[in-house]
């Protein structure tokens, strides 16, 4: 590997790890509680994204399944062809787009707005369509993405999983969720051995 690799590989880590220390700062108290109150109370909760963003929001709704809040990601190529029937009027959609502009999101977001599905956007523009038609809007912090063009999907993936991982952990406390409920429902692999030893 090339000196200058081995630079740009270092970097990556250095970019990232400033990333999520500055993205606290960024953090609006309010919204975020907001969110949280929404998915706590949606009987359903639909994700979607196109891209790398629509890959994350896969992991959230996994997440969000994990601690029994029944979940599920729509791609948007699918949400226009019918199955936006999974959410039903005081749902919560999670769209995520780091511009806010993604063109495929726009009619899934006029078909939650008619059914009375709750929007939450994050996204780093907040005047962007999909943040100024949500009800809740969380703010995307991105120093800039690993690679040197400044161009790929790296750093924006990274924070937007923070940013996940932080709604479902506030969720836990206020459900009250117990590793109990984890283990019943994930058996599975070494996890699932170590929560259900007896």
């Amino acid at each position: 590997m090339k000196d200058e690799t081995l630079k740009a590989v270092k970097e990556a880590y250095k970019i990232e790890s400033e990333c999520i220390a500055e993205m606290l700062d960024y953090l609006d108290e309010e919204k975020f509680s907001e969110a949280v109150a929404l998915l706590k109370d949606a009987v359903r909760i639909g994700t979607c994204g196109c891209g790398h963003s629509g890959i994350i929001c896969q992991h959230l709704a996994h997440l969000l399944c994990c601690i029994e809040r029944p979940a599920r990601f729509i791609s948007p190529a699918e949400a226009v062809h019918g199955a936006t029937g999974f959410l039903q009027k005081g749902d919560v959609m999670v769209f995520a787009s780091r511009g806010g502009k993604t063109k495929e999101l726009i009619p899934i977001m006029d078909i939650c707005k008619k059914k009375e599905v709750k929007i939450i956007t994050v996204t780093e523009n907040m005047e962007s369509p999909l943040a100024l038609g949500a009800d809740v809007v969380i703010k995307q912090y991105v120093n800039r993405e690993t690679d040197k063009y400044n161009s790929q999907g790296t750093t924006s993936t990274t924070a937007l999983c923070m940013i996940f991982h932080a709604l479902q952990t506030a969720l836990i406390e206020e459900t009250g969720f117990k590793n109990e409920q984890f283990a019943l429902i994930h058996p599975g692999g070494a996890v699932g051995e170590r929560l259900n030893k007896k």
